[in-house]
Formats: C-alpha cells, structure tokens, sequence
C-alpha cells in the first residue's frame, strides 16, 4: 500500500508533531508532579531521562513510522516479526486508554475557558465547591462530548488539511499565550521564592525512587515517548525528511515549554501564598486537579483589583491548557483511526467508529473521578513498558542495522553515532526494567493489598488490566500481523 498523504513542509511536520507533545502534560500535570516529588529534586532525573529515555525513543518512533509507513501493530510487526504484533496493540491500546479520559480533560479545560471568560470564574467564593460542583454533575459529560466532537472533524478532513492546518494556528498561538503569561507571573512580588523551590534540589528527595519513576513517566508523559502517537505522524513524513534532528527539536522544545510552564505556575503560586503554598499545590484530588482547577483560579483573582484584568489572564491560561488538550487529543484519535486505517477500513468509517468509542469509553471518567484517576495511573505507567517495547522490535531488526539503514538513511542531515545503539540496547531496557522491579517490590513491600485489582492507584490494578489485554491481542496477534503486515505489501 504506497503512502497517499504528507505533512506539506518540514515545518507543518515539526509544528504537528510539536503539538503532540505540548500537551496537558506540561501544564495540569507537570507541575502538579513537580509539587509531589520536591521542586528542583524533582528536575535532575527529570533532565536525565530526557537523554536517556524520551529523545531516544522520539528518534526511534520518527525512524520506524517512515520506515514501516504502518501504525504500532503492523510498525512492530515488521520490525519485529510475526510474533510480535501483539506489543504493538499494547502500545495502541495505551495512548487509546489515556485518550478515553484525556478527552475528558480537554473537555474540563474548555469549560473553565468559558467560566472564565465571562468573569463566573472571578466571582466564585469557594473554587473547591465550584469544582466538585462541577465535576459531581453531569456537565462533563457535554464537554466531554464537544471535545470528542471538535477533534473529530479535524481529524476527519486529513493530515494537510486537518491536523497540519489547524496545528499552524493553535500551537503557535499556546506558545505565544503561555508566553505572556510567563512574563506576566516572574514579574509578580514574591515570585523570586517560588522560581527558588523549582529549581532548589534535595539530596534527600532524589534519593526516593518514587522521584525517580515519577521522573520517567513524567518524561514520558508530556514527550510523547513511547506512545506511538509521533510513530504515526511520521508515517506522513516525506523520504527527505531528517528523523534525529528533528526528533531533538520535539524533545528539546517541549522540555523547555514544561519549564516555562512550572515557573509561570510556581511563581503565581508563591506570589500570594507562603505557608499553605505546598499544602495546596501538592493536594491529591481526580488526577491532582487541585493545583490546576482549584488553587490557581483562586490565585488569579488576586492579580489585581480588576475583575477584567483577572479574568482575562485566567482566560489566557485556560485557553491555553485548551489548545494543549487539543493538539494531543488530536494525535490520539488519529493514531486509532490510523489503526483502523491498517485493518483495511476507510478514514470516514474509522473516524466515526473512533469517536463514538472514545465518547461511551470516555463516560466512566467523566462520571466518576476514582476510576479516571484509575485510568490515569494505569496507562500512565504502562508508558514504560511501550517504550521497552520499542526498543525490543529494534533488537530483534538490529539495532546497528536500524542505525545505519533507517535513521541514518536517505534524507539523514544529522547522522546518529554508536551512542545510540548502547541506549537501545542496554539502557532503555534496563530503565523500564529496574523501575517496574523497583515499583512493584515497593508496592509488595508497604501496601498488604498491592494485588487488589480494584484499588485506584497500586500495583495489582495495573497489572491485572495490562495482562488483561495482552491476553487478549497475544490470542488474535496472528491475525493483526496478517491484516496489517501481509496485506500492506
């Protein structure tokens, strides 16, 4: 099956791609993880999973997305072999989990735009009450809808004409937002000590390996890496297009916003709060929504005695959060159409069929908040066994092979050194190894009930609903690699 459609330029390519990995992730949940695991402490496994986990498996899922021109399920299987389709579906069936309750996010994002800008948001006594309000009542549920609605037709019209052309205008416009409002909060008395707890680290912090797994999925997170969402844009790569360095201009790029983000948040944060200011921030809650829907409305109606003023600010910041939702949600729905796409079902039908299942999936975690924290945990850590996943289907192609042909192949500017094949080979699996061991002796050793399936956050809910799918796709994996590898050549 010859690839039909492409991203137009390599900026279309890049900006798109960049809009996949600026996402919540820097914003609602970066900094909320930031709160959790000690400010600066937090910052140094931080940066080196960068390096050492997310750029190289960005090079890796741009590499095999040009070269497969297939989603995850056929990509791994023809790297892999016939056996190994079934990782691949893991792979889907983790960026398609976070996806059902992602939407519903999105959906949150868009209602506090609108609550905001027409100064609702300024006038409220309690944001508490005001968010469980909200969040207890049937609303998300429409939003959810509308979010689910809006992604839908942009997805539907195409790459050139869908998720390029609307990515040039709102990825753009969050970074010119977020931007603003960065230069609007260090400016802020008081912001000096909040700038201080994100970037101050402590020994004794970073020494917890709770730092050090919430550091990698984190990085994972708000990259991109390991998700199969980049695998799939860059099947709509051109043959010209360079895979490293535009894979480090991703990373790089969304690092840097996810810091703009954490000081532009910690600096409001410290600017009107001293001794409850990690208390609030660091709150548990669906997700830990309380830094984000809950504090910082709060905070911005204490910007200035102008209800306007304060309204508009918390607009921009809320309208941006919504154009972060938006781009990722994006990328979700178009790695499952393209799924679709590969079992031989054509892109009107797959987008209808993807968005109805992504609104009933969607449901429970608009509804209820312990299973969305649930679906956020789960799927949230299964990103380490993606990305292990990945770097097993290069392993078993050749890693030097995959170096030399594929990323370093015909349109490479940037070649990648020896270096990459030590990542691949030893690294990336040790990591994902060493901390999944290191999690799960953690949770057998201080939570009597880790096997539990039914808890919100622990090892035994994870663990029953990925064997649960992998049961499922090792069963019907033949039948995947033959529909999507067989029938594409």
């Amino acid at each position: 099956m010859k690839q039909q459609e492409f991203f137009s330029t390599r900026w279309a390519l890049i900006i798109s791609v960049l809009g996949i990995a600026v996402g919540t992730g820097n914003i609602w949940r970066f900094s909320r993880v930031v709160a959790q695991n000690g400010g600066g402490s937090f910052l140094i496994p931080w940066v080196i999973f960068l390096l050492l986990w997310s750029v190289p498996l960005i090079i890796a899922e741009f590499a095999i997305g040009k070269y497969a021109r297939l989603g995850p399920i056929g990509a791994i299987g023809r790297l892999a072999g016939r056996n190994f389709s079934w990782m691949g579906a893991f792979i889907v069936m983790v960026a398609t989990g976070i996806m059902f309750y992602y939407s519903v996010v999105t959906g949150w994002c868009l209602k506090y735009f609108f609550s905001a800008a027409t100064g609702n948001l300024m006038q409220v006594d309690n944001h508490l009450d005001y968010w469980n309000q909200f969040a207890s009542g049937y609303l998300p549920l429409f939003y959810h809808f509308v979010a689910i609605g809006i992604v839908a037709f942009i997805v539907f019209r195409g790459i050139t004409n869908g998720i390029e052309k609307f990515s040039k205008v709102l990825v753009p416009a969050l970074l010119i937002i977020l931007f603003g409002l960065f230069v609007r909060a260090i400016t802020l008395p008081g912001a000096m000590e909040g700038i201080k707890y994100f970037f101050t680290p402590d020994i004794n912090i970073i020494l917890d390996y709770k730092v050090w797994l919430n550091a990698l999925t984190q990085n994972a997170w708000d990259t991109g890496a390991g998700w199969g969402l980049i695998m799939t844009y860059a099947i709509y790569m051109k043959r010209k297009e360079d895979i490293s360095l535009n894979a480090s201009l991703i990373a790089f790029g969304n690092n840097s916003v996810s810091l703009i983000a954490g000081i532009t948040i910690f600096s409001t944060v410290f600017a009107f709060s001293s001794v409850d200011a990690m208390q609030q921030i660091s709150q548990s809650g669906p997700a830990n929504t309380g830094l984000t829907f809950i504090y910082l409305p709060k905070l911005f109606g204490q910007l200035s005695q102008s209800i306007f003023i304060n309204s508009a600010f918390a607009s921009a910041f809320f309208l941006a959060l919504f154009f972060a939702a938006l781009t990722s949600l994006i990328s979700m729905v178009e790695l499952a159409t393209r799924t679709l796409i590969d079992f031989g079902v054509g892109r009107r039908k797959a987008i209808i069929f993807v968005s109805v299942i992504a609104f009933l999936f969607g449901l429970p975690s608009a509804l209820n908040m312990n299973f969305l924290i649930n679906q956020d945990w789960v799927w949230g850590v299964g990103l380490l066994l993606s990305g292990a996943f990945i770097s097993f289907a290069i392993i078993k192609f050749g890693v030097n092979k995959f170096r030399n042909e594929v990323i370093n192949g015909f349109g490479s500017d940037v070649k990648i050194g020896k270096w990459y094949n030590i990542i691949i080979r030893y690294l990336v699996p040790v990591q994902a190894v060493m901390l999944v061991g290191w999690w799960l002796i953690s949770s057998i050793t201080w939570d009597p009930e880790w096997w539990n399936p039914f808890h919100s956050e622990n090892a035994g809910t994870a663990l029953f609903q990925w064997m649960l799918v992998i049961t499922v796709f090792i069963i019907f994996n033949n039948y995947m690699y033959h529909k999507t590898v067989e029938n594409s050549k």
